[in-house]
């Protein structure tokens, strides 16, 4: 995980223009430069975060439609559950505010909270591979006892997915509901 954020800030450092390179050494512009290249990596994090999310979303409905196929119609509306959280929390991330702050912006982050924010993202990145370790657990436990065990804990892994968004939520807006 810490070598996908590494990797992420890495590609954003290396594609500024040599126009920026320049204001970089310009007193307090640099900063500015840093802070906008970390908010880029945000983002590309959480479009990563996001892709994994509907890929894993298109899992559980190949898995509700083989339910429906064999007539078990009561794990298709369990499923959904956990299908409705991932379908949420992944629109959710992608349309997650990027932590930029300009001069004449409602929601300002500095950078400990951007820091924060990326404390979240890392923290959701490692929930998507929960989310997939549950998507395999449920396959593996079809035509067993434990099945609706497993699809349990995708509804408990999936709704700690809304948790963690809506706490880094929180820390962009200050709590506010605005």
């Amino acid at each position: 995980m810490s070598d996908l954020k590494d990797q992420l800030f890495g590609k954003v450092s290396s594609d500024i223009d040599p126009f920026k390179k320049i204001l970089g050494y310009i007193p307090g512009f640099k900063g500015y430069i840093e802070r906008q290249k970390r908010r880029d990596a945000d983002k590309l994090l959480r479009d990563t975060i996001a892709d994994r999310i509907e890929e894993m979303w298109a899992r559980v409905s190949t898995l509700q439609r083989d339910f429906i196929s064999r007539g078990e119609i009561a794990l298709v509306d369990d499923l959904e559950a956990a299908a409705v959280k991932l379908r949420t929390f992944a629109d959710r991330i992608r349309r997650a505010p990027r932590g930029y702050s300009s001069l004449f912006e409602a929601v300002k982050v500095n950078e400990d909270e951007l820091a924060q924010l990326y404390q979240y993202d890392a923290s959701m990145l490692e929930l998507s591979d929960s989310v997939g370790r549950a998507i395999d657990n449920i396959e593996s436990s079809i035509g067993t006892d434990g099945l609706a065990a497993a699809i349990r804990n995708l509804i408990t892994i999936t709704q700690q997915c809304i948790d963690v968004y809506n706490r880094r939520d929180e820390a962009v807006t200050g709590g506010s509901t605005e």
